[in-house]
């Protein structure tokens, strides 16, 4: 029996303006497979991301395709009941008026906000209490979104996710912006959900945020696939000196990668 793909993109075309950014992409990624994709600005992850959330399509072209769960074509509502996705446009675009609560009760909905004519049921209120306990945000969940710090914002969009219960998750740079505590703190929930069996499908620039849990790297440079496979074959200083087009040295400890400049240099200071 073929095992279920959240996504499959089968030799994917995709134009932004005069610029084609992917030319005749193919992957894809297996409920189970906790996958991080990593590459630089400019690589294509924004538009993948797009792709994923509807905002744009690919060229139609004989012998693509794009399929979530298996299916090409899906009503929005349905498919974040399976695929929650939160992403940095996400967060910039939320009205910073919306009480906190009411970010998390619009993913039942796929809204900013919960408007006067949605009827929301005791079951789903009871359903976000509990995903905003989980993630320790119950507490301030009567102040508006602009009140909130940038970690705060991501629990209760991560939480707008998770009241649907997905099969999977999609996170775009997750801990961007966080100082260490929060970052970690974010980083110790995901790697909580992916042990219960969520399935996450990372995208970053940032080593630290590919935990143990990742079973699969995918690098991605302008548009193609660079390398693909497990942490330890993939994040190597060879394969991320290539990526970034600059020398750099990889190093793990405790599950954790880190990068640094491969020649290093010293620098004065000039009063």
């Amino acid at each position: 029996m073929e095992e279920e793909k959240i996504l499959e993109l089968r030799n994917l075309s995709v134009a932004r303006g005069e610029r084609k950014v992917f030319s005749g992409l193919s992957l894809s990624v297996p409920v189970g497979c906790n996958t991080a994709i990593l590459g630089p600005n400019g690589a294509g992850k924004s538009t993948f991301l797009k792709l994923l959330t509807r905002e744009i399509y690919p060229v139609s072209a004989e012998g693509s395709s794009l399929t979530i769960f298996g299916q090409k074509l899906w009503n929005v509502r349905d498919l974040r009941s399976r695929l929650g996705i939160v992403s940095n446009d996400l967060q910039r675009h939320f009205p910073e008026d919306t009480i906190g609560r009411d970010v998390v009760l619009s993913g039942f909905f796929s809204t900013y906000g919960v408007w006067k004519d949605l009827r929301v049921s005791r079951e789903r209120r009871a359903t976000a209490k509990r995903v905003m306990r989980m993630l320790e945000i119950d507490a301030i969940a009567g102040r508006e979104f602009g009140t909130f710090s940038t970690g705060e914002q991501r629990r209760f969009l991560l939480a707008r996710a998770l009241v649907n219960s997905p099969e999977a998750l999609v996170l775009d740079e997750p801990t961007s912006g966080l100082d260490l505590k929060s970052a970690f703190r974010y980083l110790e929930k995901l790697q909580e959900l992916m042990l219960a069996g969520t399935t996450v499908i990372l995208v970053t620039h940032n080593l630290a945020e590919i935990t143990p849990q990742f079973s699969r790297v995918l690098l991605l440079k302008s548009g193609s696939v660079l390398a693909d496979g497990s942490r330890e074959r993939v994040l190597t200083s060879k394969n991320l000196s290539k990526l970034f087009d600059f020398p750099l040295s990889v190093s793990s400890k405790n599950g954790f990668f880190s990068v640094v400049p491969a020649e290093a240099k010293s620098f004065s200071l000039r009063s």
